[in-house]
């Protein structure tokens, strides 16, 4: 019986891939979530290398990292992995794309924060067209991740599950979180000045903006639970 060689296995997998339409649609959706998830990543990177006050989020990342002296990446991990383990008591369902959100994107912001590759400014101007920047990659980022369907990261999860236990609006619960993050991270020294504000305002519009321009409808995505995507990858429907 005849065996290719060892070297070519991986263009027999690739060609069977692409032979199988059902294959190749899970791999493209792959794709989308790994090329989202570093665009997001790099996007957050810029925002902090800006250096006029990091978003929500990352303030409370920051001062958290400073004060149990871990990566920034390592501690978004962290952080991620609490909320996870909140809303999954919660009763909410999580997708592969929740822990690649997580794992995926903070690894890298480290990967790109230890590169050194972007200058951390001392300007202001310059910093804000930067954090402008930063916000609008995160937006192409979001895109091409919540296109690909596998679910959402943890910080979304942690707004959906207060909306639906509160009733409270989405977009009220939103900036309780994120005002009671950003509080707490500056107390912990996370830097906090007008890129927080302009951050707070510049990542719905740029997501807006983007989501508008791709004709991409948020609402029309069914995001897939673990389950879901396994038994989809064994009946092959």
């Amino acid at each position: 019986m005849y065996t290719y060689p060892r070297r070519w296995r991986g263009y027999v997998y690739i060609i069977f891939i692409i032979g199988n339409d059902k294959l190749k649609k899970i791999f493209i959706r792959i794709l989308n979530m790994l090329l989202g998830l570093v665009l997001y990543a790099f996007g957050i990177t810029l925002t902090l290398k800006a250096n006029i006050g990091y978003s929500p989020w990352e303030v409370f990342h920051v001062g958290l990292a400073d004060t149990i002296r871990l990566s920034f990446g390592i501690t978004t991990i962290i952080v991620g992995i609490v909320i996870i383990i909140i809303v999954t008591a919660l009763g909410e369902q999580l997708g592969w794309g929740t822990f690649a959100s997580m794992i995926i994107t903070g690894m890298l912001v480290d990967v790109f924060l230890a590169l050194d590759i972007i200058p951390l400014l001392n300007n202001t101007v310059i910093g804000i067209v930067m954090l402008l920047a930063g916000m609008f990659i995160i937006a192409i980022g979001s895109y091409f991740y919540m296109k690909s369907a596998f679910g959402v990261g943890p910080r979304d999860n942690l707004m959906v599950v207060l909306t639906r236990r509160t009733k409270i609006p989405v977009g009220i619960c939103r900036i309780i979180v994120e005002v009671s993050i950003t509080f707490v991270g500056w107390l912990m020294g996370g830097m906090v000045g007008i890129g927080t504000i302009i951050s707070g305002f510049a990542i719905g519009a740029f997501v807006q903006i983007v989501f508008k321009t791709l004709k991409f409808d948020v609402t029309a995505i069914k995001h897939e639970t673990i389950k879901e995507t396994l038994k989809q990858l064994k009946t092959g429907q």
